[in-house]
């Protein structure tokens, strides 16, 4: 059964999208088989892989309006092992449509139970926002990576996200743990960057990912070609740090069986 992994943090310009895309291929590289479900409606997961919008007929806004189902919405990317259920511009709408709509939190979690069999892991690309799409990933997910970029604002964004996740576990899905908070953007020159490590280091109790991604100019070109890291530059520093955070992430599932950290929570 797959691991479905919830890629959140409510604020924009912090590493989400990179870190699913990088994260899915890096994993892929590894073996395993992926599914990357881009639920931003700015669709920058697709491009990311080459899969622009104006290609998508049907997207993930029809399989979550029961238009679909989710397996026909899928493709596959360049990356071997790697797939993507798009989005396209449509899922704007679906904050407001789903409002009125029945199990409006598990729309998600519903279509995820269909495929998660099919895959090793499954990354949820957040929009940068903490609506009813973000809920809804929560609810899908088994638990939460937070990329969190090395800058002041980022501490209280991560504060807040930890109490919606909170919220959720307590109403909606007790079993939601977080797999980690990852430091991106990392320039070990900046004073500042290296006091944001030190603070969450020091405030918050529970998983931080011993890798961190650090500011790479081949990691934020990859995009514009519509390649992830590991095929426009695997040499680069961003890609060898997504290698390493897919080598972490792996590492520490094999010792799941017989140690379950604790789930992360604000102080």
């Amino acid at each position: 059964m797959g691991r479905i992994v919830s890629v959140s943090n409510q604020k924009g310009g912090v590493g989400k999208t990179t870190t699913a895309v990088n994260l899915g291929a890096s994993l892929a590289a590894a073996g395993r088989k992926v599914l990357v479900i881009d639920m931003d409606p700015q669709a920058n997961a697709g491009s990311g892989l080459g899969i622009y919008p104006d290609q998508v007929d049907q997207g993930i806004y029809q399989a979550l309006m029961g238009d679909v189902p989710l397996k026909a919405v899928i493709r596959p990317t360049q990356v071997p092992n790697l797939f993507l259920a798009p989005s396209t511009k449509d899922l704007a709408g679906a904050e407001i449509e789903l409002v009125g709509a029945m199990a409006r939190e598990t729309r998600l979690r519903n279509l995820v139970r269909d495929v998660r069999d099919d895959y090793d892991f499954v990354l949820l690309d957040c929009p940068p926002s903490l609506g009813l799409l973000t809920i809804n990933c929560l609810c899908a997910a088994d638990s939460v990576l937070i990329p969190l970029q090395c800058e002041y604002y980022a501490l209280e964004g991560l504060g807040r996200l930890l109490e919606t996740i909170d919220l959720v576990k307590s109403a909606l899905h007790s079993t939601l743990t977080v797999e980690g908070v990852l430091f991106t953007m990392f320039d070990a020159r900046n004073n500042l960057a290296r006091q944001v490590v030190e603070e969450v280091r020091s405030h918050f109790e529970g998983r931080i990912f011993n890798t961190m991604i650090p500011r790479n100019v081949r990691l934020s070109e990859a995009p514009s070609h519509g390649q992830p890291a590991i095929l426009y530059d695997a040499a680069s520093r961003g890609s060898q740090g997504y290698l390493a955070l897919a080598d972490e992430m792996l590492g520490v599932l094999s010792t799941a069986n017989t140690s379950n950290p604790p789930a992360m929570a604000a102080n």
